[in-house]
């Protein structure tokens, strides 16, 4: 994995970060928008202002000596890949120095995992990503916001469409990801997942 070693990129910056969602004021609290909803956390708490950039927002913000850009297209969902590759093009940053925060359905709601590379697990959002950079080889968060429970009708789709139920703790489910994030910053990929996977 290349997070962080300098010298050997043209970048001078450590992580891009996007998180994956759907504009729209109908899809704020969807369960489908935890990646956004991350990347908005993490960027209030390190003073992060959002512009428009590469059809999404951008807000690029310091933590400790990092230089970290932090990205939410706005694409949606099936198009992300579009938004982050003219961000990785931009930042010319290797595919491994991107994490994408995104909602997982093979996760128990709350339960957090990083990785590097990987499959795409059926989410539309990770192949646009992967077609996009032409590799797999980027970090995720994924954000367990499980599946229909028994007995409920939706499909998968329509579930991650709605927002999470009122005994999912939201702000927690939220602060952990960012939380999961600054640690990737400060332990690497290795420390990051001892705590959060």
């Amino acid at each position: 994995m290349r997070l962080f070693r300098r010298g050997e990129r043209a970048s001078t910056l450590d992580l891009l970060v996007a998180g994956l969602g759907n504009p729209g004021r109908e899809h704020v609290r969807d369960r489908h928008n935890v990646g956004w909803m991350a990347v908005d956390e993490f960027a209030r708490r390190h003073g992060g202002n959002f512009r428009a950039k590469f059809s999404g927002r951008l807000a690029e913000v310091r933590v400790g000596e990092r230089r970290v850009a932090l990205l939410e297209p706005e694409t949606y969902m099936n198009d992300s890949g579009r938004s982050i590759a003219a961000a990785v093009r931009f930042f010319k940053v290797a595919p491994a120095d991107v994490l994408v925060v995104h909602d997982e359905v093979d996760l128990e709601v709350g339960r957090l995992q990083l990785r590097l590379g990987g499959g795409l697990g059926g989410h539309n959002g990770l192949r646009s990503v992967a077609q996009a950079l032409g590799t797999q080889e980027f970090a995720r968060l994924r954000v367990g916001v499980g599946r229909p429970g028994r007995g409920d009708r939706r499909s998968v789709a329509d579930y991650v469409l709605s927002p999470f139920d009122d005994v999912d703790d939201v702000a927690e489910i939220v602060a952990r990801s960012a939380d999961a994030v600054e640690a990737l910053l400060v332990d690497g990929l290795s420390g990051a997942q001892q705590r959060f996977n």
